[in-house]
């Protein structure tokens, strides 16, 4: 299980994707320290500050939240959309496109 302070670290890293760009849970979880963490992401991004950009959390093959808060797949679309970011009817980012890499 992950630090107490990965959380923090996840808040941290997220908050640093760039508005036009994407990760995966599996790569904001290596980026914040803890590689095989993917599914502890999701739930700190659902449970998450709003503020904070998680429309830009996808998961590895570019698909968008059924859960996310607020607005459902559609809200995420929506968001990332605003971000410049397309966006396909299938609910898809193309994940080559716009993966963010440091």
């Amino acid at each position: 299980m992950p630090e107490p302070s990965f959380k923090k670290q996840v808040y941290k890293t997220v908050s640093e994707v760039p508005k036009g760009r994407v990760v995966t849970y599996g790569q904001l979880a290596a980026m914040a320290g803890s590689p095989r963490a993917a599914r502890v992401v999701g739930q700190i991004a659902h449970f998450g500050p709003l503020q904070l950009p998680w429309h830009r959390v996808v998961n590895a093959k570019g698909g968008l939240a059924v859960s996310y808060v607020p607005g459902g797949r559609v809200g995420q679309a929506q968001a990332l959309k605003r971000d410049g970011v397309v966006v396909n009817d299938n609910f898809k980012v193309d994940i080559y496109e716009y993966q963010w890499t440091t």
